[in-house]
């Protein structure tokens, strides 16, 4: 059902919201701007609602004569509107940060942000990506907490070739030289058909970190999967053919490492990896996955390579940073009613501390 409301100012400042936001108008800006992400697109909206139990709560904002915004977002079904939350997106999915064609002005961000702030519902967040314009975070209310995240991306000017001499760094080379020594061999696919043997090895990744924080296997098994279960990545492989490519290493005849890379537009994103660490180390796979992977998307004419979050100092930021990626500050925006949020967040802390969990 489209609910569309209408509010009035004057002539000149009228303001028409539509929700959930008609996908021929979403598409539209999509196409025109080149800062889309994927994880902005109507069809990373699909993968959400074909894999978890939400549904398209996506909002156009028509600003008369002056453009127009669209802010992805989505709802729990089946809840009380007071209960539940409205995000941009939920938790694993990404940025789903506002589309525009143009560079928004400051009341056009302020109409934005006071629409979601009154929209029924305990909590409404939005999640801006590293390159956001700096209209969006000057404007943002009060009643908005603010959440800071530091996002990696390769910067691909240049081309593979001053990739490859003047950013990645000197031991990301040697790796890669000794993965084509050991006879590592890759596999790269654009139809979904190594999805399976990419969780398998995202599998093994899950086991190997509940090894490392002290988690009981049974019970990271069960947390992830109900994260990350395999139909997940399905549904974004079928969905996005061509631009979910799925990269698999086989070392010594067994699977080593494999990870699932998505491109839009001049957008290359690292999603997800698994690996064997046994085959995945001394074949030096991961690293040779990503060469290749940052190789194609500069051939695809891609700009950037993003490869997500990290906490700045961690192993996982160190091996980005090897790679030539920069952290870049990000952040999020929520406002919420009830505190169930942090309700949430302490029930977490007290299950760490009784099971002994070790944050890495």
């Amino acid at each position: 059902m489209r609910l569309t409301g209408q509010r009035t100012v004057s002539a000149r400042d009228r303001l028409d919201v539509t929700s959930p936001a008609p996908r021929e108008a979403w598409q539209r800006l999509v196409d025109r701007s080149d800062e889309t992400l994927i994880t902005q697109t109507p069809g990373w909206l699909d993968c959400i609602c074909a894999t978890d139990p939400y549904e398209d709560a996506s909002r156009l904002y028509e600003f008369d004569d002056s453009g127009s915004i669209v802010v992805p977002l989505v709802r729990r079904r089946g809840w009380p509107a007071r209960l539940i939350a409205q995000d941009a997106w939920p938790s694993e999915w990404g940025i789903g940060g506002p589309v525009a064609a143009e560079a928004p002005d400051p009341k056009q961000v302020r109409d934005v942000f006071g629409d979601l702030a009154r929209l029924r519902a305990n909590r409404v967040s939005v999640r801006f990506g590293p390159d956001v314009d700096p209209a969006w975070l000057s404007e943002v209310p009060s009643d908005f907490t603010t959440l800071p995240h530091t996002t990696y991306v390769l910067d691909l000017d240049g081309g593979f070739d001053d990739v490859w001499k003047r950013r990645f760094k000197a031991p990301v080379r040697t790796a890669v030289r000794k993965g084509e020594k050991a006879g590592v061999h890759v596999e790269v696919d654009r139809t979904g058909r190594l999805v399976p043997a990419f969780y398998a090895l995202y599998q093994h990744s899950i086991a190997r970190w509940a090894q490392q924080q002290n988690e009981p296997l049974a019970l990271a098994l069960w947390r992830r999967q109900r994260i990350d279960p395999l139909h997940k990545f399905q549904t974004v492989a079928e969905t996005f053919a061509e631009s979910c490519a799925v990269w698999l290493a086989t070392y010594q005849g067994q699977p080593a490492a494999a990870m699932m890379v998505l491109r839009h537009g001049p957008h290359a994103k690292y999603w997800r990896a698994g690996m064997v660490k046994e085959l995945a180390q001394p074949s030096r796979a991961p690293t040779l996955l990503h060469k290749l992977a940052i190789e194609d998307a500069c051939a695809s004419g891609c700009r950037f390579y993003h490869m997500g979050d990290s906490v700045p100092g961690s192993s996982v930021s160190v091996f980005k940073e090897r790679l030539g990626a920069r952290g870049y500050p990000s952040f999020g925006y929520r406002r919420e009613v009830l505190p169930l949020t942090s309700i949430d967040r302490l029930w977490r802390s007290a299950a760490k501390r009784l099971i002994g969990f070790k944050d890495e």
